[in-house]
């Protein structure tokens, strides 16, 4: 929506001018004035509607019980991910602080043998 300036407003002030001539305009001024007003005190009314109905249900939802947020289990997930990328589920398991004493000795070849070598047996 565009500004109104100066200009714009000298220009609307010649229209009405005109169109209501200078015995009308007091009249119209009175009675745009007397609309606002009244709208203001409608809105001011409503607002103030609108506030009371918010403080009355204010104190109600404060005394409810505060929402904990369910824990995470990203442990569980794990497993899924890695099994899903061909990282068997044992080896997902293994802690960080407990990777430094696992061998690359420790898997055999027959505990990574994969489903269809298996069924070809």
């Amino acid at each position: 929506m565009p500004n109104l300036g100066a200009p714009e407003i000298l220009i609307i002030l010649l229209v009405a001018l005109l169109v209501f001539g200078p015995r009308k305009l007091p009249e119209l001024g009175k009675s745009i004035g007397a609309s606002l007003r009244e709208f203001r005190r409608s809105t001011q009314g409503l607002k103030e509607e609108f506030d009371g109905a918010l403080r009355d249900t204010g104190p109600a939802t404060s005394s409810a019980a505060p929402v904990q947020p369910a824990p995470v289990q990203v442990v569980a997930a794990q497993p899924q991910i890695q099994a899903a990328q061909g990282v068997p589920v044992a080896a997902a398991a293994v802690i960080p602080q407990q990777a430094a004493h696992v061998t690359p000795a420790a898997v055999t070849p027959a505990q990574v043998v994969p489903e269809a070598v298996k069924q070809d047996s």
